[in-house]
Order: structure tokens, then C-alpha cells, then sequence
């Protein structure tokens, strides 16, 4: 039996904790009984453990505590959705109690788990049974009890997890919706994933590996950490689009050119323009020649290499798509961009759809971050946010009940900027927040005045099942149409207008004023349009308007007061 731990075997501990649950990072996803897309928890705890194990790859510490310390920090700010701020508060507790430890034993690390429960506890403003805050209490008075017996680290880890499995599996019990699905608790499942990631370390047990499902299966984005130099026989990844100036224009001879500088070479085209893929070493004579053709309109160059090295040391790997915020860094020394208090409020909107920022920036918004549903962003993506803008007091509006969370913790990480929260868990509740937003009142009647306003918006939502299940008196099959009123299942159906006008109906029962319907990136203007007739005809006393949001996952986002 292992009798200690050292800094050493604690940081290879939470690396190997990180591997466990990105292997099982589909299973638990798989436990969320809500057939909606969300930001699942398997996905969420992984992406949040992940940014502590890559913290623990880039520096050896000397000592626990303060290996803990780095993980707690790295955790903090790469926290994403509820089932990840939780995760982090639980190693932000541990880290407290093991500040001063060199080394920990097994009544150290009960203290530690205990301390954790107590941080999570703490920060949940109404903790329910039945989920990850159960399994972790119940595991670490596990632990706790067999301290007082047997002092090895190894026995007190192992007694731990025994304690939650046994707790995870009553939670079926405690939950009537997991009973119903016959399923555990997701989030809790995940921490006793990572707990016995890190008792296999101790153990000595082999680190997993990707399946060969995982490595098969093709990535959104080239993974160039997985590239060796001589891989890499041409850097740089070229596109660009050149209007034709002959709608006939022959590009045999300039295929064959690209094709004799690089590889990779795909080109679309259409009677007006045609579009380049290609890497090359040399893009500036790709772009050259590429103007016998046309005229240049457009080109993205991203260095294959460089965005390869970064990914291998742990850095996100920059693209074209992070200009802006890189000549902001260049002009401000290199460093993250921290602007001064310039005005008294300042605005942060998490949203994704370009209609929809273009509303937020429309009502006073600084700045919008990337995120929602199945997009949680972390921590540290809202506060960079909040630093850029230039207040003395910043609103977050989160809009989404799984963001909520992540966005708080930037309240203390903030040292010169007050954060104020405001828990909108719909974009249309962000939306009206900021009808209401005054610079010129005080604090406490400004927030009074958003939270009111906020307050007083209802949010029906029309997507899709993501996941076969029977929910709510539902049976629903993967690919039905939901409808969701005020984040309750409404109805389903395979038709979309049908489902819309049953919507419409209800609204109409409850006496809406003022309905603005925002379209998705998969609505077309004509469908918008016949959405609004729908929304008109059955609530004939109400204000009917569309807007486009352009936001993913979700058809139609609906507004109604």
C-alpha cells in the first residue's frame, strides 16, 4: 500500500485522472436524460480537467501544495458549464487544505476531500440531492471513516470512491427523472472517473489510450500536435477566393501550377468566382499568380508548423480567426488586453449567431463571447471579456442556466473591474436586460432595473432530440422536433409547423404583448416570415417581430412578454 503522495506522483495523478474521463468522456455524456443539445457533462468535466493536466505537463513543483494550488488556478479559469465549476471548487477546496503539505497521507487527503465538499457546498445556492454534490460528500466522509483505521494514502483514495460508487447509485433513487431513465448521475459519475484515474496512478496501473474508434474518427480541426516535422512538407494552409474576370475562364494551367509549389490542392468554382485550398511554402506566389485569373478578394494563410508546436506544448494554437485579438496584444505590449475604466457601466453577452451579436452590440455591449448551448466557454474566456472592456462596473449576461456558474467565478478574479452576474439563462432574457440598461443610474437601480426586466421575458425555444428518451410524458426519438417553454419540455413532433403552432396557441391563451422571433442558421427568411404569420394569427393582440440570430442548434428562439 502506498502510504504518501509527493508532488511528483500528485501531478502524474491528475494527468491520469484527465485521460480517464476523456475516455469515458462519451458514456457519461450518454447519462444526460434531457434529450436536448447541451454543453453534456462528460465533455464539460473533461475540457475543465484537461486544462489542469496540461498545467501539471509544463512545470514539475516541489511540493503538493503547491501542485494543488496550480491545479485549483488552472481549473478556476478553464471551468466550463455547471458539472465543471463544481468539479473546480471541489479541487479549489482541496488545495486549501493541503497549501502547507509537502507531502499528504491518508488523513491529509480526507481533510482535503472534505474541505473541497465543503467549497462546492458553499457556492451552490440551493444543493440537491442526487448529484455530483452527494457523491463527492458521501465519498469523502467514506474517506474520513477509514482514515481513523488505516493511514495509506492508496486505502483512504480506494475507500473514497468506494463510498461514492455506492452513493452514485443511489442517486437513481433520489432523482425521480434518473429513475424514470434508469440512468446515474452524470456529474458524479465523472468525479469518480477522475478519483480512480488517480488511485490507478498510485497503483501503477498503465495510462489509457485512445480506442481505435477515437483514432480513426476524423477531428473538426487538423490535430497538428500528431505531425511530425517531415510530416509537415509544406507550412503553410492557403484559401483565398478571386472573382473570375472571364465567367469561362480555363484553370487547368493554374491547377497545375499550385500543384507544383504544394499538395492538398482542392478548387471550387462557379460562373463568378472560384475558391483555393492549398498548402504551400510559398502563398505569396499562390496569391500572384492566382490574379491572371481575377481579382484577389479574399485570403486566409495560417502557419501549419507553428500552430503544430503550439498545440504539442499545451497552447491553443492561433488562427486567422484570432486576429483581432492578437494585433490587440501586439499593441498592447504582447500581453493580454486590460482596458482602463473609461465609463462607469460596461456590458459582456455570451451568445453565438451573428444576428444575435449584432443586437447585443446594437443595445451597448463590449463584447461578446462565443458560447451557449453545446458551446459552454470556460472561466477564463468570460473574464478575458470582461478585462477588455472598459468600465468600472461590468455586467455579465451569461444566457444560459449551464454558464451561469463559470461566469461568477470571475467575480474574485477580477481585481479592478467590479463583476456584477446577472443569472439570464436565455438569450431573450440578455436581450431585454439590456432594453434596460441605464449609464446614468446608480448600481444597485441599474441591476434592480435589468433584473426586473429579465425577469418578466418568457423564452420558448424550438430545436431538436439529440438522444432517443422518454421525457416529461414524452416519448421522443432522436431527430424529433422539441419545443421548450421556459426550459420545460412543451411538445414534440415531426412536423415543424405544427409544432409551431401549438406554440403560437399557448402564447395566445396567456395574453402575449410583444413576441420577436429570432431565426437560426438553419431558417431561411421565407420560413421566418411564415413563423411570424403563425405567431401573428394566434395571438392577434400582440407586437409580432423577426430578427435573424443566425445562433446554431436552436430553429427559432422566441421572446414573448
Amino acid at each position: 500500500m502506498i502510504q504518501t503522495i509527493d508532488a511528483a506522483l500528485f501531478q502524474q495523478m491528475v494527468i491520469h485522472g484527465a485521460a480517464a474521463i476523456h475516455q469515458q468522456k462519451q458514456p457519461i455524456n450518454d447519462l444526460n436524460v434531457f434529450p436536448v443539445p447541451d454543453g453534456d457533462t462528460g465533455t464539460n468535466m473533461c475540457l475543465t480537467i484537461s486544462a489542469a493536466a496540461t498545467e501539471m505537463k509544463k512545470k514539475k513543483h516541489d511540493s503538493v501544495g503547491s501542485a494543488a494550488g496550480a491545479v485549483a488556478s488552472a481549473l478556476l479559469r478553464g471551468a466550463r458549464g455547471n458539472s465543471g465549476v463544481i468539479l473546480s471548487l471541489l479541487f479549489r477546496g482541496f488545495g486549501k487544505a493541503v497549501k502547507e503539505k509537502e507531502t499528504i497521507d491518508g488523513c491529509d487527503l480526507a481533510i482535503a476531500l472534505d474541505y473541497g465538499v465543503a467549497a462546492a457546498y458553499k457556492a451552490v445556492m440551493k444543493p440537491a440531492e442526487g448529484t455530483i454534490l452527494t457523491v463527492s460528500r458521501l465519498a469523502a466522509a467514506g474517506a474520513a471513516a477509514h482514515a481513523r483505521q488505516d493511514n495509506s494514502v492508496q486505502a483512504v483514495l480506494e475507500a473514497a470512491i468506494a463510498a461514492g460508487q455506492a452513493a452514485l447509485d443511489n442517486t437513481i433513487n433520489q432523482n425521480p427523472v434518473l429513475k424514470k431513465a434508469g440512468v446515474v448521475d452524470a456529474g458524479g459519475k465523472g468525479f469518480l472517473v477522475i478519483l480512480q484515474g488517480m488511485l490507478d496512478e498510485i497503483c501503477g496501473l498503465p495510462m489509457p489510450e485512445m480506442t481505435a474508434d477515437e483514432k480513426e474518427e476524423p477531428n473538426e480541426k487538423a490535430e497538428f500536435s500528431a505531425l511530425a516535422d517531415e510530416e509537415i512538407t509544406f507550412a503553410f494552409d492557403t484559401v483565398f477566393i478571386v472573382r473570375k474576370n472571364d465567367p469561362d475562364v480555363n484553370l487547368d494551367p493554374f491547377r497545375k501550377y499550385l500543384n507544383s509549389i504544394g499538395d492538398s490542392l482542392v478548387i471550387g468554382e462557379d460562373d463568378e468566382a472560384f475558391k483555393v485550398h492549398v498548402h504551400t511554402n510559398t502563398p505569396g506566389d499562390a496569391l500572384n499568380e492566382s490574379q491572371k485569373y481575377g481579382t484577389l478578394e479574399l485570403a486566409k494563410i495560417e502557419n501549419m508548423v507553428t500552430q503544430r508546436d503550439d498545440l504539442a506544448a499545451g497552447r491553443q494554437a492561433q488562427s486567422t480567426d484570432d486576429l483581432e485579438a492578437v494585433e490587440a496584444e501586439l499593441e498592447n505590449g504582447g500581453t493580454p488586453v486590460h482596458a482602463a475604466p473609461e465609463k462607469k457601466f460596461g456590458y459582456v453577452a455570451v451568445c453565438a449567431g451573428e444576428g444575435l451579436e449584432a443586437v447585443f452590440r446594437d443595445l451597448g455591449v463590449d463584447a461578446i463571447v462565443g458560447g451557449g448551448q453545446t458551446m459552454n466557454p470556460s472561466t477564463e474566456d468570460i473574464l478575458k471579456a470582461v478585462d477588455a472592456t472598459p468600465a468600472e462596473i461590468v455586467y455579465v449576461l451569461p444566457n444560459n442556466k449551464n454558464i451561469i456558474m463559470a461566469a461568477q467565478q470571475c467575480v474574485p478574479l477580477c481585481e479592478d473591474k467590479k463583476v456584477v452576474v446577472l443569472p439570464t439563462k436565455t438569450v431573450p432574457q440578455g436581450i431585454s436586460a439590456m432594453l434596460c440598461a441605464d449609464p446614468d443610474a446608480e448600481e444597485e437601480a441599474n441591476t434592480e432595473a435589468m433584473t426586473a426586466a429579465f425577469a418578466n421575458v418568457r423564452t420558448d425555444e424550438i430545436t431538436y432530440a439529440a438522444r432517443d428518451s422518454d421525457f416529461g410524458g414524452f416519448a421522443i426519438t432522436q431527430g424529433d422536433y422539441l419545443a421548450l417553454a421556459e426550459h420545460q419540455l412543451f411538445g414534440t413532433d415531426r412536423d415543424l409547423t405544427a409544432l409551431l403552432e401549438r406554440l403560437a396557441a399557448a402564447e395566445g391563451e396567456k395574453g402575449a404583448e410583444f413576441v420577436t422571433i429570432f431565426y437560426g442558421e438553419d431558417v431561411t427568411e421565407e420560413q421566418a416570415q411564415k413563423a411570424q404569420e403563425i405567431f401573428a394569427a394566434a395571438c392577434p393582440d400582440a407586437e409580432v417581430s423577426v430578427l435573424p440570430g443566425g445562433q446554431p442548434v436552436y430553429y427559432y428562439m422566441i421572446s414573448v412578454e
